[in-house]
């Protein structure tokens, strides 16, 4: 006796379509009433963010999204009144209006006039018209946000962070990128550090400053003393912060991870501070410091030498500075030196039979290895992600084939690995390689191709 898949118990079919993506769910409850029915099932819809564009009226809308479950809304576009989400879905969890460009300060007024003690994560990117009014609609009516998103938000000033720090104390995660006005000011604000912000939001776990060019050393110190639960400090593109502002941050035990990049004014200096302290850092990125160089190296492997992650890329590093690292590091995952034009093969040579546990490298631009130091690299026994951008064989090499053997040691990795090559073969023999693309940089030329097994 057969059993046709319709016979399931509701609870049986829920469960299946509970891995089917979410046009797929759609279309599994036009099947049947037995598979609608299960399909509302509100295991089936369990994390879903409903992405919708507010053009017109739609009665039923709101009611089949709380009939699923659906907490999670991202508005794609905007032509109709915030109110009209904030009223059809008064257990709402999460908002995305990030790129609503029309979104202005009387809309979201309009939206927020009265407690949403449900609502969890707000994003606002790139909603340009908003201004520090907004936040102070925010800071009164959202009063159990997590997550606030403002990167873009460019008429976001100092008196809007102090608006924050009044009134969303249980905040987690902030993002202020690139919010031209905010300056030391605003950042004491959040840190409880001026008398105006009270407490401030001291519960803060991931702070995002990139690109505030306002943000000077004094940020930091107020950073270090107020905000002692931060794990991951994003500070890249900031201008005005220098060696003198690691001091602060180097005993800020909670964080474990730190973002660098592209500060210019970040030197050895800078990261021997961090190294005295009594940082605990996991993930470490000072890309595109070119001021940093070989005795940095030195530094990290003196006190950060717990690192997971480690990102050089065109900093002023060489060979040298790859064997003071890499006998203390025991710990890296992945190491991204990409554009470092001084690295070698003798610096590939000293991080495979060191760096055992890596599991991704960035070799993008290092135009000084060869094939001899890639036969290295891909011998590590954990790989499973290599760029190899930019990547030239040497003249004597281009004489005879490629020699794809070499390829066939890539063949055990997991996930994406991007070679560059300069020959006209292809290489048949990698049946297992999951995504193999060739840019063809040198002067050989022949048209580009790629494979996906």
């Amino acid at each position: 006796m057969e059993t046709h898949v319709s016979c399931l118990f509701p609870e049986i079919l829920a469960m299946i379509f509970s891995y089917l993506d979410v046009r797929d769910k759609g279309r599994v409850a036009q099947v049947c009433t037995a598979w609608r029915d299960a399909s509302y099932h509100k295991s089936v819809w369990r994390g879903v963010e409903a992405k919708l564009h507010l053009r017109r009226a739609n009665p039923s809308l709101f009611p089949s999204l709380q009939a699923r479950g659906i907490r999670r809304v991202q508005i794609l576009s905007l032509r109709r009144s915030l109110s009209y989400v904030i009223q059809g879905m008064p257990n709402i969890e999460s908002l995305n209006l990030s790129g609503c460009y029309n979104l202005t300060d009387n809309g979201l007024g309009h939206a927020f006039v009265q407690e949403i003690s449900s609502l969890r994560v707000l994003n606002l990117s790139l909603c340009k018209q908003i201004t520090d009014s907004s936040l102070g609609r925010i800071a009164q009516y959202l009063k159990n946000l997590e997550v606030l998103e403002l990167g873009g938000c460019s008429n976001i000033t100092n008196t809007g962070l102090l608006l924050i720090a009044w009134g969303l104390h249980r905040l987690k995660s902030l993002n202020l990128r690139s919010c031209r006005h905010v300056s030391d000011v605003g950042i004491g604000h959040l840190a409880g550090m001026t008398r105006s912000a009270a407490e401030g939001c001291l519960s803060l776990e991931y702070l995002t400053l990139q690109d505030c060019q306002k943000l000077t050393d004094l940020s930091l110190k107020h950073i270090s003393k107020g905000l002692a639960r931060l794990k991951v400090l994003n500070l890249s593109f900031c201008g005005g912060i220098s060696d003198a502002g690691m001091i602060h941050l180097s005993h800020m035990t909670s964080l474990w991870s730190l973002n660098l990049r592209s500060c210019d004014n970040i030197s050895d200096t800078g990261i021997m501070h961090l190294a005295m302290g009594t940082l605990r850092l996991s993930g470490l990125d000072v890309s595109f410091c070119d001021k940093i160089g070989d005795q940095s190296l030195a530094y990290v492997a003196q006190g950060l030498y717990q690192l997971k992650s480690l990102s050089l890329c065109s900093c002023h590093i060489s060979d040298d500075g790859i064997n003071r690292m890499v006998r203390q590091m025991h710990e890296l995952r992945t190491l991204n030196i990409g554009q470092c034009v001084r690295i070698t093969d003798k610096g590939l040579e000293l991080i495979a039979d060191h760096l055992t546990q890596l599991t991704g490298i960035d070799l993008y631009g290092c135009t000084k290895i060869t094939k001899r130091g890639l036969e290295r690299i891909t011998q590590l026994p954990c790989l499973k992600v290599l760029n190899l951008g930019l990547w030239q064989m040497t003249e004597s090499e281009k004489v005879r084939p490629f020699d794809f053997k070499l390829l066939t040691m890539l063949e055990s990795l997991e996930r994406r690995v991007v070679v560059d090559l300069s020959s006209d073969q292809k290489p048949r023999a990698l049946p297992s390689l999951f995504s193999l693309k060739q840019r063809w940089t040198s002067r050989v030329s022949s048209p580009s191709w790629s494979r996906t097994g």
